[in-house]
């Protein structure tokens, strides 16, 4: 029990101005990284890639299309997706091996990408039912075949450029079912600034947003005059498009013009570190690093893991 006169003392009026304090918002800073791996052929193995082992580690197998190439131009298949990422170095052992040997590595495959043989890729379904339907099937297949953990959604054309419905029930049935029947643990979306691009995603962001682990947000298709304050500024409009999302900043590795550098990303993806808004970072590609030494593949997870 304490008298009257130790409210009033120094010691209680301390412990009372805590108390009454505001509480510190926690911050966003995580340790997820990301690596999209596969897509240029140019040989790339899981395990060329440094791991740091202090955080969490996402390849990206890329691309799984629902489209035949057996004709030209190619031939959607409702659905039906193939292999399309260099599965002679990206192999089912590959896989297997990678995650075995470093217990904070996962893999995912994404889907659709930009094109197939030069002809933009998008989903052409007979119906929102049957495309589900055959797609919940092969991918099952495929990521029981590849031992995978995830999907990513990169689709970055659209049929009907009007028709959100179509593309949100495919993508958001399909997401639920992988996810309700056990067979994958996460999904990403890869959009960018563009105006079609995100009315697809924001559609599907306000239904489905619930089964939606990550934003792979490609900030790196923002013009190539980008400054960091500009980039940082991007980021913050596109975690208000998707709220409550887990947005990961971005860079490309690949040699491309008209896009930001690699040298702009990562220092933006510093200055977010000290906003203490960093949650995490995805690179373009490893396909790309495998030239390079993976300089911004080692100095992204050290700044990740600080």
């Amino acid at each position: 029990m304490y008298s009257s006169s130790f409210f009033s003392t120094p010691l209680f009026l301390s412990f009372l101005a805590c108390m009454l304090a505001p509480m510190a918002v926690l911050g966003a800073n995580s340790n997820h990284f990301t690596e999209y791996i596969g897509a240029l052929f140019r040989g790339v193995k899981f395990s060329d890639v440094p791991i740091n082992s202090s955080v969490e580690f996402h390849y990206i197998l890329s691309f799984a299309i629902d489209y035949s190439v057996a004709t030209t131009p190619p031939a959607p298949t409702n659905g039906e997706f193939g292999v399309f990422w260099d599965t002679e170095n990206l192999s089912p052992d590959a896989v297997s091996a990678i995650e075995q040997n470093y217990s904070n590595v996962k893999v995912a495959v994404s889907l659709g990408g930009a094109t197939v043989n030069g002809y933009n890729v998008y989903i052409n379904a007979t119906s929102v039912e049957s495309w589900v339907s055959n797609a919940v099937s092969s991918l099952t297949t495929m990521i029981q075949q590849y031992n995978l953990d995830g999907i990513d959604i990169d689709y970055e054309s659209f049929g009907n450029e009007n028709d959100t419905d179509t593309f949100t029930e495919c993508i958001g049935q399909l997401i639920k079912t992988l996810k309700d029947n056990g067979v994958i643990s996460f999904a990403s979306i890869a959009p960018f600034a563009n105006p079609t691009v995100q009315s697809m995603y924001q559609a599907l962001w306000a239904k489905y947003s619930s089964i939606i682990d990550y934003v792979n947000f490609q900030f790196y298709a923002y013009g190539a005059d980008t400054t960091v304050d500009q980039y940082v500024q991007y980021y913050d409009e596109q975690v208000s498009n998707y709220p409550g999302g887990n947005v990961l900043a971005s860079f490309m590795t690949e040699n491309t013009t008209g896009v930001i550098s690699a040298d702009t990303g990562f220092s933006a993806c510093q200055e977010l570190k000290s906003e203490n808004k960093l949650y995490g970072i995805f690179i373009w590609c490893a396909d790309a690093s495998l030239s390079q030494g993976f300089t911004y593949e080692i100095q992204s997870q050290a700044l990740l893991a600080s």
